[in-house]
């Protein structure tokens, strides 16, 4: 790295099917980008298919913005000091493109390396013991005599993709008082799935487009309806600060919309206090103090398993559960998470912290390239 230049961080992202940069996602590069320029660090974003060695001029076309001008344009970049990878699962080739590309530049300094599927993170994390006592049964889903030997023990079941996300694709099965089994759900478009009773044989019947029978697990379901039906869960970001220590920067509640089986925003959940729906749900302050603790435990617990088992991480979101005895459950673990959370409950503080800590652990990563 030239010593009289800025620090750079390249943001790693994939286009989308029509080749052009989520909308969402590039609303948070630009302000990667703005937050970055204050702490000294140049910021750019490109993908596996911007780049290109030898090339003349830079190896990387990269999308660069352009704060005086607010706009993006595309310039010729050489390989940044730091990568900070944005590529989210998607169903096409251009993933395989994302592992292909890293494979191909192990000697860059990636932020973060990724996680393995939701099965294999479970199977990480089952192993320690102080992480173990927070996870739901959880195993891959091989047909209908599952569903039975779940549905069977838990009030409630959830079938889900091993790699999907947002919501997308899941399948909730709960016992009625009469033995009947009820389906709710979010089809892989994130589209509510009107409620239906019957047979597990029928009801399975009903998801045959899904492919249930390869790549979905099965997973013990945690009491967290609300009195009007609806249910809930709490988001925890923790991240890398500028001394590469794990911090919770915080925790928000989430309530999924009416007839929703997930508290997705996306698919039209509510966020909430975490104080606020804890007292909701009955908890007491101190009570509501001692979750939180063990949510923030629990939270530096698995990030230290995980970043053991894959490598250097920056950032994680916990999706997690309280059943009305205060337990806390980990339902899964995001790598590239969302911060719109801390936004929508107005915690200004927590959301530019959120933005800020990235960006300072991509500064620390880069200087330690320097020395």
């Amino acid at each position: 790295m030239n010593r009289l230049a800025m620090p750079t961080l390249g943001i790693l992202t994939l286009y989308q099917a029509n080749r052009t940069l989520d909308a969402e996602e590039l609303a948070y590069f630009r302000s990667l980008t703005i937050q970055g320029a204050e702490l000294g660090l140049d910021v750019f974003v490109f993908t596996p298919e911007d780049a290109a060695a030898n090339a003349a001029g830079g190896a990387i076309r990269a999308h660069v913005y352009r704060a005086a001008e607010n706009r993006w344009r595309r310039e010729r970049r050489d390989w940044p000091d730091a990568v900070y990878d944005r590529c989210r699962a998607q169903r096409s080739p251009r993933f395989g493109q994302m592992r292909s590309f890293r494979a191909a530049h192990r000697e860059l300094r990636f932020l973060n390396h990724p996680l393995s599927s939701k099965w294999g993170n479970h199977q990480v994390l089952e192993r320690h013991a102080n992480v173990r006592a927070h996870l739901p049964e959880t195993r891959p889903y091989r047909g209908i005599a599952d569903l039975k030997d779940f549905t069977g023990k838990y009030p409630a079941v959830y079938v889900k993709p091993v790699n999907g996300s947002g919501g997308r694709g899941i399948a909730r099965f709960s016992r009625t008082a009469g033995g009947a089994l009820t389906l709710t759900g979010r089809s892989f478009s994130r589209r509510i799935i009107p409620p239906s009773k019957g047979s597990p044989e029928a009801l399975v019947r009903r998801l045959a487009g899904w492919g249930i029978d390869r790549r979905f697990l099965i997973q013990q379901g945690i009491p967290i309806e609300l009195p009007d039906g609806r249910v809930h869960d709490y988001r925890l970001l923790i991240q890398k600060d500028g001394q590469g220590l794990w911090q919770v920067t915080g925790i928000a509640g989430r309530i999924g919309g009416k007839g929703s089986a997930t508290s997705n925003l996306h698919g039209g959940g509510e966020a909430v206090a975490l104080d606020t729906l804890l007292a909701r749900r009955g908890f007491s302050g101190g009570q509501t103090t001692a979750i939180r603790e063990e949510m923030e435990r629990l939270a530096r617990d698995a990030s230290s398993v995980l970043e053991q088992k894959f490598g250097r991480l920056c950032e994680l979101a916990l999706d997690l559960a309280v059943d009305p005895e205060g337990h806390v459950w980990l339902l899964e673990v995001n790598p590239k998470p969302s911060r719109e959370v801390f936004k929508r409950i107005g915690d200004t503080a927590a959301y530019r912290t959120a933005l800020r800590r990235p960006l300072e652990y991509a500064l620390s990563v880069a200087r330690r390239r320097e020395g």
